[in-house]
């Protein structure tokens, strides 16, 4: 069997820098009501359906913000619950991208930190219509 070119693929972690852990573990918790795994002094962890999600407060001059994608079966719906939730809105759900089957739908909301939360849809395109134009 030939060897096969290295590629990087599953996603095991996902570090996500924090001013405050407590007030993110918060956020994750009970905003995005994502499950909490565990957490050890300035780390909290929980389980993104197999991707492990880390919040930590970050040492030394490292600042950044990440921005998490998560597919969701709707949307529209994700981005309505997030908000009555008390997130942040940075963009509703809108069309990204349109292929010939689907098309891509993502709303954005921010986390107290500035990291961005991305909830995004593959919506099938029906031969009797126009796609939908955002939210």
């Amino acid at each position: 069997m030939p060897d096969e070119p290295f590629g990087l693929h599953a996603i095991g972690q996902i570090l996500v820098p924090v001013d405050d852990v407590d007030r993110a573990t918060a956020f994750y918790r009970d905003v995005l009501g994502m499950r909490f795994l565990y957490a050890y002094p300035g780390m909290a962890f929980f389980d993104g359906d197999g991707t492990r999600l880390y919040l930590a407060r970050p040492d030394a001059d490292y600042r950044g913000h990440a921005t998490i994608y998560f597919t969701v079966p709707d949307a529209d719906a994700a981005f309505a619950t997030l908000v009555g939730r008390g997130a942040e809105v940075v963009s509703p759900p809108r069309a990204v991208h349109r292929a010939d089957t689907y098309e891509l739908r993502m709303g954005f909301v921010r986390d107290p930190d500035g990291n961005n939360i991305a909830v995004m849809t593959e919506v099938p395109i029906s031969s009797g219509g126009p796609p939908r134009d955002g939210g």
